[in-house]
């Protein structure tokens, strides 16, 4: 009975490991917005990648601050996203 009750804690544990996943914060740098309406394309674009939550785009800073589930997408997906949608971008602090 108790490998029972191990084995289906472990398998919480398991189940619930994705839930603990921390929202994530990244500063993505857009140095080719040109115009008031770029942030608009920007920030659909990012809001359509599974696991964003909140994207936040300056055109006056050229830059997205966007909120991320890190267990559903990656910085990669994002800067893919913004480079799609023809701006493309890279993390502020890879460089």
């Amino acid at each position: 009975m108790n490998k029972f009750f191990a084995a289906a804690a472990l398998g919480l544990l398991a189940a619930a490991g994705p839930a603990l996943a921390a929202p994530r914060q990244v500063t993505l740098s857009v140095p080719t917005m040109d115009c008031d309406t770029c942030p608009i394309t920007i920030r659909v674009a990012l809001m359509k990648v599974p696991g964003v939550s909140k994207a936040v785009v300056s055109y006056a800073r050229r830059n997205a601050k966007v909120t991320f589930d890190d267990a559903k997408t990656t910085v990669a997906a994002l800067t893919k996203a913004t480079e799609e949608a023809g701006y493309p971008s890279f993390a502020a602090d890879d460089r």
